[in-house]
């Protein structure tokens, strides 16, 4: 590979000539699209067999996607279920048929979904770890009194707890006012809840109290864990679903798969394969727009998946993903300030902080060595056209030019430089892994993390039984559609299975030899020259 220049250490006239050919070619070829009014813009590409060659997936990639998606149902025992609308008869009949054992993780959320602690702990380190935040205050929609809570409490009062930093909100005020979707025929409701959160002395995250709409009032109660177990397990299921809808649409889609893909769009369309940071980044964006194209045919496309078994398809997912959209912000994108703005620094047993934080550090010590070789002054980065038409790309078509996001519109220091690129290879990898690859881990087991409710909300406590719990969750073909999606998103690549699978033989042939052949496992092979 050759040696990385900027564009202004290039003073050969052919040189010149080359940059710019490949830069025009580039547009030609990688064209931004509209996707969606309040939206960020995608590659202009109804297939991925629109693309050039070095961004589609391998032959192999390829063909493990489509095999996988067609076949999983089968794979999962579950396809017998698939056309079915009947609601399934009692929680202990869907345990005994989904009773395969999956994953450790899996078992253990089948077990345990149902308890408070568990239900806490999801929001620290589940699917969606980015919804928490410490509450100073409580919010005027959300009158939670001390009397309610003091059997939660026990040793303190709520103002108390509060002071200390003990106390936590989930608020899913995004999903308000939207319509949920029509699933075999059948309405599905959304929900906007409110939950707070109490970490008790021992560390442990729990819920003390859940509003399951935004504006209180005697059709909208406080559920509490004092009241009857069906009345509060039926308010943690509402949670639940709305965790399902936002997790997908904005935590996972929106802030990783098409942010990505924005980041992918302006490397690609404003950095030469001789820019070092193209060279940096190619590795991180290589199949992005490949499995979003999938992704955007497949899973939310008008007949997709997501579209027609989960209850925010449709419109309301166009209207979630523009809120959501219009809610982002750099600061939000960059861990260490996301964890400092939701006041979880000190907070127990987060490994999503605490692990995040050690690959943030890693990702930025490498990208600062990189970028520190080529930018030797703040004045290298000014000076760089290239770069600077990369990131107003990515401000403009990526954050459609929202200056309340923070999003720079150029750089002007090499420090910014290092900021911005270290996010944007987080994202893609690090981020997008925490909320990714867990979805059947997690998911799998409907109960904790239903695609759609069949039932609105409970307007009054006291009334509710398993009954109306099985009325409410999703029905047998909904659940089995939505479980083989999930299996489908959380699987390994092959790419990588492959490495394994070379690292185990290499060492079981190893084992045999006089003298190892060590060079080429891939376990002591570096992603790159590193000494």
């Amino acid at each position: 590979m050759s040696t990385g220049t900027l564009p202004f250490q290039d003073t050969h006239p052919i040189a010149l000539k080359v940059r710019k050919a490949e830069l025009e070619a580039a547009h030609k070829n990688f064209r931004w699209h509209v996707y969606a009014d309040g939206l960020p813009q995608t590659v202009d590409a109804d297939s991925h067999h629109n693309l050039p060659d070095e961004v589609q997936f391998s032959y192999t990639k390829c063909i493990e996607f489509f095999s996988t998606a067609f076949l999983e149902l089968h794979i999962l025992g579950l396809h017998r279920y698939s056309a079915s609308k009947k609601q399934w008869r009692s929680l202990s009949k869907l345990e005994k048929i989904m009773s395969k054992s999956f994953s450790p993780t899996y078992e253990y959320v089948q077990k345990h979904w149902k308890e408070d602690k568990f239900f806490g702990y999801q929001f620290l380190n589940g699917l969606n770890p980015m919804m928490i935040q410490r509450c100073s205050k409580l919010l005027k929609n959300f009158p939670v009194t001390e009397n309610m809570v003091k059997g939660s409490l026990r040793h303190g009062s709520l103002e108390k707890e509060m002071k200390k930093g003990n106390i936590f909100l989930c608020d899913y005020k995004m999903l308000d006012g939207l319509v949920g979707n029509v699933v075999h025929g059948r309405q599905q409701y959304l929900t906007a809840p409110l939950v707070l959160l109490y970490c008790n002395p021992q560390g442990k995250m729990l819920p003390i109290a859940i509003q399951l709409g935004q504006t209180p009032g005697p059709e909208n109660p406080i559920f509490l864990p004092t009241d009857s177990k069906y009345d509060w397990l039926l308010a943690k299921i509402f949670v639940r679903a709305a965790e399902f809808s936002v997790h997908e649409s904005d935590i996972h889609l929106l802030r990783t798969h098409l942010l990505a893909e924005v980041f992918t769009m302006a490397t690609l369309r404003n950095l030469p394969s001789i820019h070092p940071l193209f060279k940096l980044l190619f590795p991180h964006i290589r199949y992005t727009l490949h499995i979003n194209l999938l992704a955007r045919n497949q899973l939310i496309s008008k007949t997709g998946a997501i579209t027609t078994y989960s209850g925010m398809g449709g419109t309301a997912l166009r209207k979630l993903l523009r809120r959501a959209t219009s809610s982002l912000t750099y600061s939000s994108l960059c861990l260490p300030e996301n964890i400092s703005e939701r006041g979880l620094e000190d907070v127990p047993n987060c490994y999503y902080r605490d692990d995040g934080m050690k690959l943030w550090n890693i990702i930025h010590q490498h990208v600062k060595g990189i970028l520190t070789h080529y930018y030797k002054s703040d004045d290298n980065v000014q000076r760089d056209t290239e770069l600077q038409e990369w990131i107003r790309d990515i401000f403009v078509c990526g954050f459609l030019g929202n200056d309340s996001t923070g999003i720079p519109k150029s750089f002007d220091t090499v420090e910014d430089l290092i900021k911005f690129v270290t996010m944007v290879i987080f994202t893609g990898s690090a981020q997008h892994a925490s909320v990714n690859n867990g979805q059947f881990d997690f998911g799998g087991w409907m109960p904790n993390y239903p695609s759609a409710l069949r039932k609105p909300p409970p307007k009054k406590k006291g009334k509710t039984t398993e009954d109306t719990i099985m009325e409410t969750l999703p029905d047998k073909g909904t659940t089995v559609h939505v479980m083989a999606v999930l299996k489908l998103l959380s699987n390994a690549s092959v790419d990588h299975e492959d490495l394994e699978k070379l690292s185990a033989h290499i060492e079981k042939r190893n084992a045999k030899l006089e003298l190892p052949y060590i060079f080429l496992n891939p376990k002591n092979v570096d992603n790159s020259i590193a000494i």
